[in-house]
């Protein structure tokens, strides 16, 4: 049985934890792989590491994805809200 570092019961790890590649590798703005979200030395690295690196991996992954779709929702609707014209005082067209 494996050792747990909380206080909860040690589980036991049948399973390798899985590559998060879903085959989108190119490397975006900030250095992580567009689809999957690691780092060059997390995708290079990643079958000499161990399993609980992988999952600190995995979660970080996730939390680069969450981020990412954040910013790109408040970049989206930063230009989808309309912009307001100000009221013209001295237009006598109105």
């Amino acid at each position: 049985m494996t050792e747990s570092t909380s206080s909860g019961p040690a589980q036991l790890e049948f399973f390798d934890v899985p590559s998060p590649c879903i085959g989108v590798c190119q490397a975006g703005p900030r250095g992580y792989c567009k689809g999957c979200f690691r780092s060059r030395d997390e995708r290079l690295y990643w079958l000499q590491v161990d399993t609980p690196t992988r999952r600190k991996i995995v979660a970080a992954c996730f939390r680069r994805k969450q981020a990412a779709l954040n910013r790109q929702r408040k970049q989206n609707s930063t230009q989808n809200t309309p912009t307001q014209s100000q009221f013209d005082l001295f237009d006598n067209n109105s």
